[in-house]
């Protein structure tokens, strides 16, 4: 046997669990209409939470860039890669959340596996949630501080893990809101533990900005807290309808990320087009409470309609909603028959959930209308029931 031939049976092993992931090519949009195969799919896939993706605003925002900056930033932002549009963009973030002073990344996934390993090396300790995203995990193996994982949101083990390190560097990570789950972490009490125990907290909001808290300033805002341990992290990629992230806390732990944070040193920035769009973004996630109350309706009537029979509706009150159907096979029926009926709602089976916990994960958006809702409603009980 070939080492090719060792990947071939490797993905036969996979097909075999039934979890080979499929792409599907996406040849339209209109709001949370996309035509695939020539087909026009109802999707309930996606992370655009306030509907923004396709704002005429945003739109404009990128053409003018783009005839202004051109395509691309040529560089890492400490070369030549941060430009005006960058600057103003990070201190209008800064604001909106409340803290003092933004650094704006390409990328969600390579900010946070950046971020952990220039804030905690070898003898430090990470304290990480059980249900973190990937890229928090990935971080802390990068950074070969011992690592302690505690059961997803236990404070009570936390706070016995903090007792007991004896490293000088401590960093509590949690997501805002679980991406696969659809909670919110309890950031107040989590600060609490870091106050007690002289650690730092690095909360990932990708789910939770633009969505909770007052005008959408996120789960810090809506848990009415704030603290030089603070690093809030939350990706533009979602409900602000762009790409790219930001982590906005202390002037002085900002400045040891830009200088310290290798993804942040070493890629290119993200286009100055991106950065002008997201200005305009955040203006409109600032101004439009409806998006979110039209959003906090649909999570209602969804929530409200669907019973036991359908499944294991994870109590999330975010756009966020898992119903747990268990086997893999099981999920993937599922997504196969709302398919048919022309809904895109995505199976997410392991390594994502624990085995087991497969899943549909349904997103909502403020796109979506009244009607589309029930559309989906009338699909799951189809299949599910």
């Amino acid at each position: 046997m070939t080492i090719v031939d060792r990947y071939a049976a490797g993905l036969d092993e996979l097909a075999a669990r039934h979890l080979v992931r499929t792409r599907r090519v996406v040849e339209a949009v209109r709001g949370p209409r996309v035509v695939v195969d020539g087909r026009e799919m109802l999707a309930f896939c996606g992370n655009d939470y306030l509907g923004l993706a396709q704002h005429p605003d945003l739109v404009a925002a990128t053409q003018r860039a783009v005839a202004e900056w051109g395509v691309g930033a040529t560089a890492s932002p400490l070369v030549c890669g941060h430009t005006a549009a960058h600057e103003a963009l990070e201190r209008e973030l800064a604001a909106f959340v409340g803290l003092p002073r933004a650094l704006y990344f390409h990328a969600g996934f390579g900010a946070n596996a950046g971020i952990v390993p220039a804030l905690v090396e070898r003898g430090d300790a990470v304290f990480s949630d059980a249900l973190n995203h990937a890229s928090l995990i990935d971080g802390t193996r990068l950074s070969r501080a011992d690592v302690h994982v505690y059961p997803h949101a236990d404070l009570d083990v936390l706070d016995a893990l903090l007792r007991a390190s004896p490293a000088e560097r401590k960093l509590v990570l949690s997501d805002g809101v679980f991406s696969m789950d659809g909670d919110v972490a309890d950031v107040a009490a989590l600060l609490a533990l870091c106050d007690r125990h002289d650690a730092l907290l690095l909360v990932d909001d990708a789910h939770g900005f633009g969505v909770l808290g007052p005008q959408g300033r996120g789960c810090a805002a809506q848990a009415g807290v704030g603290s030089p341990r603070l690093l809030y992290l939350a990706t533009l990629s979602k409900a602000a309808g762009a790409s790219g992230a930001f982590v906005a806390g202390d002037a002085v732990l900002v400045e040891w990320l830009m200088q310290r944070t290798r993804s942040y040193l070493f890629a290119t920035a993200a286009p100055p087009a991106v950065a002008e769009a997201l200005r305009v973004a955040l203006r409109l996630i600032e101004r439009d409470d409806w998006r979110r109350e039209r959003l906090a309706r649909h999570i209602a009537r969804l929530r409200a309609a669907l019973r036991p029979t359908h499944g294991e509706l994870l109590a999330s009150p975010t756009p966020i909603q898992p119903l747990v159907l268990g086997d893999n096979a099981s999920a993937l029926a599922a997504m196969q028959r709302l398919w048919q009926r022309g809904l895109w709602v995505p199976a997410i089976r392991p390594p994502t959930v624990p085995a087991g916990r497969a899943r549909l994960r349904i997103s909502l958006s403020a796109a979506h209308e009244a009607a589309d809702i029930e559309q989906l409603i009338e699909g799951l009980t189809a299949v599910t029931v």
